[in-house]
């Protein structure tokens, strides 16, 4: 019995808004199969149960965290100067996105 369909790739899709082509989907879904089918085969280790999920890539990886140190903020006046074009206290950007500027 197959976990994922032709249907279920395409619900997907358009939830995440990319429309697939049928070779689209079919590629998908041939991936989901192989994605399957290695999980299954993971679930076949004798033993698997008892292994604790992996957290972390490194073994001894161990976090190094600064302290927290205040600091005074930086004059809004003195950054603006490196900024190309501003309006009071905000920076003036081009217009990426839509038709004319």
């Amino acid at each position: 019995m197959k976990k994922f369909t032709s249907e279920m790739v395409e619900d997907y899709a358009n939830k995440l808004l990319i429309g697939l082509s049928e070779e689209e989907n079919a590629m998908v879904l041939k991936e989901f199969d192989i994605i399957d089918h290695n999980m299954e085969l993971i679930t076949k280790i004798p033993g698997i149960e008892k292994i604790e999920p992996m957290t972390h890539t490194l073994d001894d990886f161990v976090y190094e965290l600064r302290d927290d140190v205040a600091t005074e903020s930086p004059d809004i006046e003195e950054l603006l100067q490196n900024c190309d074009s501003y309006e009071g206290r905000e920076i003036v950007m081009p217009k990426v996105v839509g038709g004319d500027n």
